[in-house]
């Protein structure tokens, strides 16, 4: 019989292929999902497509999302922000 111990597994990020148009200010190659999450959270919600959203969602969590999108200086439009609160809760 094995431990009692409980393995739980870690979310696998997906790869994506970024749009230049999306991360306008950096070569999209060199961007780490683990590294650079508030970066890609906050540009993903300000200006993703459909898919982007999608893939957001599905690499990180609810509350990860929630949390980057109300830190005080987050790059998140107030009107975006109102939005997404509505839609995470």
């Amino acid at each position: 019989m094995k431990s009692g111990k409980t393995r739980i597994k870690k979310r696998e990020i997906k790869t994506i292929k970024f749009r230049q148009s999306l991360f306008w200010d950096v070569d999209p190659k060199i961007i780490d999902p683990k590294k650079h999450a508030r970066y890609i959270i906050e540009r993903i919600l300000e200006f993703g497509r459909p898919e982007e959203v999608k893939w957001l969602f599905q690499t990180y969590s609810k509350n990860k999302i929630k949390k980057v999108m109300n830190l005080p200086r987050s790059q998140v439009d107030r009107r975006s922000k109102a939005l997404w609160s509505l839609l995470l809760t």
